[in-house]
């Protein structure tokens, strides 16, 4: 089974600075903003195409995407795809070998189900699987 890219993940510095910018770079305006807080960060959300940008900032100094940014710098950090069954899903690559960085489905930006697939499998791409929440 094939399944659609729900959003590209880019991790930004600055929400007040990074959403103007993205504005004028896909001439589209930033349509939601959220705060996660399961996984400590802003969030900033574009339609481009039918596909979601989603811009990550972190929340506090030491979460995630802080340090990400330091290690890494600001840019591209996780590619979703929308999946119909999570659980599913996620079951399939466990027996498939693949590393996943939350033993169950937590709640994410968008009114999603969420769960992460380690970059070292995927080759040094971190991978989001989502499920819109009925």
């Amino acid at each position: 089974m094939s399944y659609n890219v729900e959003h590209i993940g880019i991790a930004v510095k600055n929400l007040e600075l990074s959403i103007p910018l993205y504005e004028r770079l896909l001439n589209s305006p930033c349509y939601k903003t959220e705060s996660v807080q399961s996984e400590k960060v802003n969030t900033a959300f574009f339609l481009q195409n039918g596909t979601k940008i989603e811009l990550l900032e972190s929340a506090e100094p030491q979460g995630v995407i802080a340090k990400f940014i330091e290690k890494k710098g600001e840019g591209m950090h996780h590619i979703a795809f929308e999946v119909p069954d999570i659980q599913a899903e996620m079951n399939r690559l466990k027996a498939e070998g693949f590393t996943l960085l939350n033993e169950s489905p937590k709640q994410g930006a968008d009114n999603k189900l969420v769960c992460f697939v380690h970059p070292k499998d995927c080759n040094g791409v971190l991978i989001e699987l989502c499920q819109a929440i009925v």
